[in-house]
């Protein structure tokens, strides 16, 4: 089975957002494909897509680490330190990852090649043009046209200290062009999304994920000091619902006819239902589904029983006519 979306080839509509589940493997027998230990219980081959961590040029320890290998008796410094760079809150996640990442080449050498059996997404960060094409032609020259769905450029997030509306328009020109593969570009709901849209469908991008996370802040109420070691970081999960859907509702108001990927709060088939109704053509499941409190992570088969019977439900779904 397969759903095409103009160039962009998914097995269904339901794929999944980066970082959330690592590479889609690592060498870690606690959690071996990334942050979350529902995502051991479900099969990751049979998602439309998984996108993968975001990967720079170089190997980035961002405010976190770029390791995935943590023995038991380091666990509690493993969860000190994801206290400055994840924080539940209301109704949703408060992180500032910053791009923690291997590096491209890391990632092509160890990871992707033992993602064969998933249908991937390969998400790409940089801070200039000239890296993003650095970035494309590495995927280009290490996997075939055909044997991944998409690269997503994420020029939209708030984690790394940058303002990316200096270098869209560069890295559109330049970047998109030499890929051999289809391009998404990642859209973030503090930016000038619509005009982003449609910068993407002047330079032959592909489809558009919508949205990335929401930049906010947090702070002790008895020290005023910040929750994260970032300050501010992106708001994920189900307090962004209705933006992710506004969002993608503005984009089709406004005319934008490329492809979309909605993401933003999502963890029920009502959920996914009110996406494509809002003119999404694919969702995708982030920390909605994937995180859980600490003691909730006890409870993971019941959580991937839920986005199993997900999965069943997407793959029988053809969505509305608009």
């Amino acid at each position: 089975m397969s759903v095409r979306l103009g160039d962009i080839v998914l097995r269904n509509r339901l794929v999944t957002s980066s970082s959330l589940l690592g590479y889609g493997v690592s060498n870690s027998s606690l959690v071996p494909y990334g942050m979350s230990p529902i995502s051991k219980f479900v099969p990751l081959e049979r998602f439309g897509a998984i996108t993968a961590r975001t990967v720079t040029v170089e190997p980035r320890e961002g405010h976190f680490t770029t390791r995935d290998v943590w023995p038991v008796r380091e666990l509690p410094a493993l969860l000190k330190r994801y206290g400055t760079v994840l924080r539940q809150t209301d109704t949703g996640w408060l992180n500032a990852f910053g791009w923690c990442n291997v590096g491209i080449d890391a990632y092509l050498r160890d990871y992707f090649p033992r993602t064969r059996g998933q249908r991937t997404i390969i998400s790409l960060g940089g801070f200039s043009a000239e890296e993003f094409v650095t970035l494309v032609d590495k995927v280009n020259a290490a996997v075939p046209a055909g044997d991944i769905a998409a690269v997503e450029l994420n020029v939209s997030c708030h984690n790394v200290n940058f303002d990316f509306n200096k270098i869209i328009g560069s890295v559109l020109a330049e970047a998109v062009p030499r890929s051999n593969h289809p391009v998404i570009l990642k859209l973030s709901p503090d930016y000038d999304y619509l005009g982003h849209a449609r910068l993407a469908a002047k330079h032959g991008v592909s489809g558009l994920t919508a949205i990335n996370t929401v930049k906010g802040l947090r702070l002790d109420p008895r020290t005023g000091k910040p929750w994260l070691a970032n300050r501010y970081g992106g708001v994920s999960g189900r307090a962004i619902k209705p933006i992710g859907l506004r969002v993608v509702s503005e984009l089709r108001e406004a005319g934008v006819t490329l492809p979309i990927i909605a993401t933003g709060g999502i963890r029920t088939f009502d959920d996914c239902r009110e996406y494509f109704w809002a003119g999404a053509d694919a969702v995708s499941l982030g920390s909605a589904s994937w995180f859980a409190s600490y003691p909730g992570y006890l409870l993971s088969p019941l959580h991937a029983l839920r986005i199993r019977g997900l999965l069943n439900k997407i793959e029988k779904f053809t969505p509305p006519a608009r």
